[in-house]
């Protein structure tokens, strides 16, 4: 394990390896930030996650909306709203699917009990897919294209949903896949290898656990932040694991004893991640 990036965020989340420009984003969510090594951008609204579009444009989910942003010039376009009339709630997690649609969870900015969802905004239109989340979490999808992956963290589990092949739409009711309530711990962000095995971090556990496709833990890595909040594989050939980590919550004596906590983290693998899927306007 290595340190990456020596900001300490209130709350990281959301890392992107953009694939044709070969660089990591991520989120400040409380700070309402995006952040790279070589630069960062303020909002004036809460920012979560990403996907990209072209070299130099994404499509960032922010508490009202999803929108477009340019890299080079740091102007913003609207697409879509996202739960825009309701004060109470903001994005969390998401990632773009095999067909270029955007899984986004909402959730209470203080994390009210089933105040949030997670949609799909899919060719323009917008689908909520699940009501009543808390704290939506560990969106990814199976390189085979044949489920997506989802937890609300508070229950503990990881649900696991079979996909369309044609459009990617959910078919049927997703099924318990990871069951984390023996011990206690926490599913928060997640990405799926190459291989099919999914990386889970797991907030407030140090660490980032590694599933098979059956859902069978096979190791754990370590990480110097407790607060571990989400992976992303990069790097020239998809075998770098990078974590974001967050502040959030620690009192004044935690942050002390905990000097990392906030930093964002590489650590080099033996697996190869999946390229990020292309967001589809």
């Amino acid at each position: 394990m290595t340190i990456y990036n020596e900001t300490k965020c209130e709350l990281g989340e959301g890392p992107l390896w953009h694939p044709r420009r070969g660089e990591l984003f991520w989120f400040d969510i409380l700070n309402r930030t995006l952040h790279t090594q070589a630069k960062s951008w303020s909002f004036d609204e809460i920012v979560s996650a990403a996907g990209w579009i072209d070299e130099n444009t994404l499509v960032i989910a922010t508490e009202t909306a999803f929108k477009t942003f340019d890299i080079e010039t740091g102007n913003s376009g609207h697409l879509h709203d996202l739960e825009a009339d309701n004060p109470n709630t903001r994005s969390n997690d998401g990632r773009i699917d095999p067909w270029g649609g955007f899984w986004i969870g909402t959730m209470g900015k203080s994390a009210e009990q089933n105040a949030g969802a997670i949609y799909r905004l899919y060719k323009g239109k917008l689908r909520k897919l699940y009501p009543d989340i808390t704290i939506p979490n560990s969106i990814c999808f199976s390189p085979d294209r044949a489920y997506a992956y989802f937890s609300d963290t508070l229950t503990h589990v990881v649900q696991r949903q079979a996909l369309d092949e044609k459009d990617g739409w959910p078919i049927g009711a997703p099924e318990p896949f990871i069951d984390l309530s023996a011990e206690q711990q926490n599913p928060d962000g997640a990405v799926v290898d190459r291989e099919g095995n999914l990386w889970l971090a797991l907030w407030g556990s140090s660490c980032v656990s590694c599933f098979n496709d059956k859902g069978n833990r096979l190791f754990s890595l370590p990480f110097s932040a407790s607060q571990t909040s989400c992976p992303a594989f990069g790097g020239d050939d998809l075998s770098t694991l990078f974590v974001t980590s967050a502040m959030e919550g620690m009192s004044d004596e935690a942050r002390a004893k905990e000097p990392d906590a906030g930093k964002t983290f590489a650590q080099g693998t033996d697996l190869f991640g999946q390229e990020e899927h292309r967001f589809i306007p």
